[in-house]
């Protein structure tokens, strides 16, 4: 493995999410995601990195895995655009990204809080929360290479926002959808909502009805009652 694959990897997986935003991507217009970007510094004690900054994600196009590689992440270096191609190989993110969303950094500032990071998390998260921001994120990552924690952002970004988009879409009849494709819509939407009931108690209710509305209840029934007693 070379220097810059062990990069990638090492970023890749020592970036988390821990505030994601909780609007989501425009289906017929750009959208500004508001990002907190928190690293702390290998070779320092109580020593944490913060980037403040935009990304912006252009309006999403319908493209082909054999044009996915002419959609690349503008100004992102070569870690981020061996991301994208890591993403193209799997066939599970590709569906996340296959609607060509293009993405472009613009860093507001830098600065360096000599604090754990523990502490540096709560206070961002307060900032953010305060703000009242729908489009705003809080991460922690690397410092180098830092820009592959914001592709990785996008990615969950995407993964909240593509079955709306789809929607959309499917409403201004720009996708077909046949039986197959609505039975995978289905499941990625049920997908989807286990993860928002488990951090927001109120929406277990919800779940369960459409759960007996696609008539799955019977299938995800064990996962659905071990969400109910995990409270």
């Amino acid at each position: 493995m070379s220097q810059q694959q062990f990069d990638f990897w090492y970023a890749l997986h020592n970036t988390e999410v821990i505030q994601p935003p909780t609007g989501r991507l425009e289906t017929f217009g750009s959208t500004i995601v508001n990002y907190h970007l928190l690293s702390e510094m290998m070779d320092s004690t109580n020593e944490v990195v913060i980037r403040e900054g935009r990304i912006e994600a252009f309006r999403p196009q319908i493209i082909t895995p054999n044009n996915f590689s002419q959609s690349p992440a503008a100004d992102f270096g070569p870690e981020a655009q061996q991301y994208l191609e890591w993403l193209k190989d799997n066939a599970e993110e590709l569906v996340l990204l296959r609607y060509g969303f293009q993405i472009k950094k613009e860093e507001i500032r830098r600065y360096t809080v000599h604090e754990s990071i523990e502490t540096v998390i709560g206070q961002i998260e307060d900032e953010v929360k305060k703000k009242n921001d729908p489009l705003s994120a809080v991460v922690v990552g690397v410092e180098q290479p830092w820009e592959v924690c914001l592709l990785k952002l996008m990615v969950d970004v995407m993964q909240r926002s593509v079955l709306a988009n789809v929607k959309d879409m499917q409403q201004k009849n720009l996708l077909p959808m046949n039986p197959e494709q609505s039975e995978q819509h289905r499941r990625n939407e049920i997908e989807q909502d286990f993860r928002a009931a488990a951090q927001n108690r109120s929406l277990i209710q919800d779940l369960g009805r459409k759960l007996q509305k696609y008539d799955l209840f019977t299938e995800y029934e064990d996962r659905f009652f071990a969400l109910v007693k995990g409270g």
